[in-house]
């Protein structure tokens, strides 16, 4: 027991803090706007998909 506090008062002391804090932003900040790119992306194929999938109907092949 004694030897976890000592390990989160060092963590607490430990200069490295803010910046993991900042690196854990602009992970948070990278992650946004990946999982938008990828809805959007993901948005319009789905249009092309029906549309490719209506035509196979069309033409029997489905």
């Amino acid at each position: 027991m004694k030897a976890l506090i000592n390990q989160i008062r060092s963590f607490l002391r430990n200069d490295d803090g803010p910046t993991a804090v900042e690196y854990a932003v602009m992970l948070a900040a990278i992650l946004m706007v990946l999982i938008g790119t990828v809805r959007q992306i993901g948005s319009a194929s789905d249009g092309l998909w029906t549309n490719n999938n209506q035509k196979m109907e069309d033409a029997g092949m489905k």
